[in-house]
């Protein structure tokens, strides 16, 4: 057994979609958001992302090989001619070409992007 710190780290995706959706809620632009994971030194960066009913991140570039996960809520993910709607439990790989996300009701989505190919 070592003294050293541990690297296994846990957070609450709830309590912290929770605290995001109330951040959004008294947002002018209805959207908060807060990395869970990464950073310059990680393969990968999780981002939780919340989003106030009627809310859109707005079109976008693909960030490269990424996932959405629905945390809380029903959203729309839109990509030219492709449309997925996603509720919580839900999971989708994003198309990799310029898309948006809307929120058809308070929602929280867990991003995920691999930030090295």
């Amino acid at each position: 057994m070592t003294t050293e710190e541990s690297p296994m780290r846990s957070t609450s995706l709830t309590r912290l979609a929770e605290d995001q959706l109330d951040k959004a809620r008294a947002a002018s632009s209805g959207r908060a958001a807060v990395t869970v994971h990464g950073g310059h030194e990680h393969d990968l960066r999780q981002t939780l992302i919340a989003l106030a009913a009627g809310h859109t991140l707005g079109e976008h570039d693909a960030p490269g090989e990424a996932t959405l996960q629905v945390l809380v809520g029903t959203v729309r993910l839109t990509a030219g001619d492709e449309v997925w709607e996603g509720t919580a439990g839900d999971h989708v790989v994003i198309p990799p070409r310029r898309h948006d996300l809307h929120a058809a009701t308070d929602a929280a989505v867990l991003l995920t992007v691999a930030t090295r190919a």
